[in-house]
């Protein structure tokens, strides 16, 4: 089976339960017109990297710690099921799902999904965009390093 997808996506917008200090009732057109404005929430957006800058060489995908552990791992190992990389790394299944689905999306590891006997075997590995995008952070991160240890 190709293609690793364990769950679904989601986001988190604010709060998910409706309480007194964040749901304003209104009866009519009126009572909503008097009704003080809430401002929007501004939400941090995460810049694309720009093409040419220093910016483009850190990834912010490769950045996470749990992330950067599995491509880490994976990097120095040819595969690791999914059971090796969630006790390398002590998270839950759903933590590790998320994480792994997002490189995986980003093209820098590969899935492969089989059976053993009647269990379920998730097999992963890193892709040659993976290597090269791990390169690139480890490079950056050097240099911010040797520019720090300079100060």
């Amino acid at each position: 089976m190709a293609g690793c997808t364990s769950c679904s996506a989601f986001s988190w917008d604010g709060p998910a339960v409706a309480n007194k200090s964040n749901v304003r009732r209104t009866d009519t057109p009126q009572d909503a017109a008097k009704a003080p404005a809430k401002p929007p929430v501004p939400r941090p957006v995460a810049a694309a990297p720009r093409r040419g800058s220093e910016d483009a060489k850190f990834d912010r995908l490769v950045y996470e710690r749990v992330r950067l552990g599995i491509m880490s791992a994976l990097a120095v190992n040819e595969r690791l099921t999914f059971n090796e990389l969630k006790s390398l790394f002590e998270v839950s299944d759903g933590n590790l799902s998320a994480h792994a689905r997002k490189l995986e999306e980003a093209g820098y590891i590969g899935c492969t999904k089989s059976f053993e006997g009647r269990r379920p075997k998730s097999e992963y590995r890193i892709t040659p965009v993976g290597r090269k995008a791990l390169q690139r952070y480890l490079e950056h991160i050097e240099a911010v390093i040797k520019a720090t240890r300079r100060l």
